[in-house]
């Protein structure tokens, strides 16, 4: 199993960066950068670079919606270049909330959107030109839209390669057979493993069915929150915030994605108090209103021999990579966390 991070969005980030290369030396083999509605990736992502050998690196994720296709594509080969063929592009198509309430900008036809993009990007990695005309994207500009001086293009530079990995958040049916026809690799967020087969398996085999061989295998990404610590319920008092926030604030009632995946995993009557709660603004009764059941089987939480048996059942469940989210923001306690997941994970 391969251990990635997420970077922290919302954390100092000169501190952070700083201790990014311990992490790299901790064993830690590839750092997600994401953006919400903080600094973007890339930048970040470029510096990192520079600051890092072996350690692969991804955004996670760029929105859909807030750059045009063409752009994601050179972004992503400019970020391969300079890191030296060690950038994945990870993409999703984030929330309403997000991308018409910060960017101001539709949020329509996730999935096609997804798709188009998708095939605009690695036409781009081809260096052809750039020739597309879909339901969301046409390029260039059919006759009779602009000026009518577009021309097709193809990218200047040689990109280091031609089929820069595609990582695809998605937790929703849909989208899921979507990533898993079309990516190289899927990133759900909370992803509880006993259950993962009940609420992802016929989208999942659905995708695979359609799957390009030359893809290879899909590789599963789920990012967890990790703590190691004898002190259990302290630990789950830690994540609680996190996951209240998703499942009771991160939309409203009806369009909360994170809210739908804990009702498929069996907690309705849960999710429906935490949301009630949450929306009300009483965001600390919302945090205690999650069963520790949840809590425990999307996190991996707990002394060490129980995060091994965590462990061992991601990697039942189909795990290849875990992005582990550290709980707390001390770097050198990141870096034992690092150490130790490695070491138990070692052989799954």
């Amino acid at each position: 199993m391969r251990i990635g991070m997420t970077l922290n969005y919302s954390g100092g980030f000169t501190e952070t960066v700083a201790a990014v290369a311990d992490y790299e030396r901790a064993g830690l083999q590839i750092l997600f950068v994401p953006e919400a509605y903080s600094f973007d990736a890339v930048s970040q992502l470029g510096f990192i670079a520079a600051r890092t050998e072996r350690l692969e690196l991804a955004s996670g994720i760029l929105q859909l919606y807030t750059r045009t296709p063409s752009l994601t594509a050179m972004t992503a080969a400019g970020l391969d270049y300079v890191s030296g063929g060690r950038f994945t592009l990870g993409i999703g198509a984030s929330g309403p909330q997000v991308i018409e309430g910060f960017h101001g900008v539709p949020y329509t036809a996730p999935l096609g959107h997804t798709r188009e993009l998708v095939e605009i990007c690695r036409q781009v990695w081809r260096r052809e030109r750039v020739q597309y005309q879909g339901r969301y994207y046409q390029v260039p500009l059919p006759e009779g839209q602009g000026t009518g001086l577009g021309k097709p293009l193809k990218l200047i530079n040689h990109p280091v390669r031609a089929d820069i990995p595609i990582v695809i958040a998605s937790i929703g049916p849909k989208n899921v057979q979507l990533t898993a026809e079309i990516a190289n690799g899927w990133q759900p967020l909370f992803y509880l493993p006993e259950r993962a087969g009940e609420v992802w398996g016929d989208a999942l085999a659905a995708g695979k069915a359609k799957r390009a061989p030359e893809l290879g295998e899909l590789d599963v990404v789920p990012q967890i929150p990790v703590a190691i610590g004898a002190d259990l319920p302290a630990l789950r008092d830690a994540i609680r915030p996190l996951l209240a926030l998703y499942v009771g604030g991160m939309g409203a009632r009806g369009k909360n994605f994170y809210n739908d995946l804990a009702c498929r995993y069996g907690f309705e009557a849960a999710a429906k108090t935490v949301q009630d709660l949450y929306l009300d603004g009483k965001k600390n009764e919302a945090a205690a209103a999650l069963p520790d059941a949840l809590i425990d089987g999307v996190g991996l939480l707990g002394p060490e021999g129980l995060i091994k048996e965590r462990l061992a059942a991601l990697a039942e469940a189909g795990v290849t990579t875990l992005n582990m989210t550290p709980l707390g923001a001390d770097p050198a306690a990141t870096v034992h966390q690092i150490e130790r997941i490695v070491e138990l994970a070692d052989g799954l």
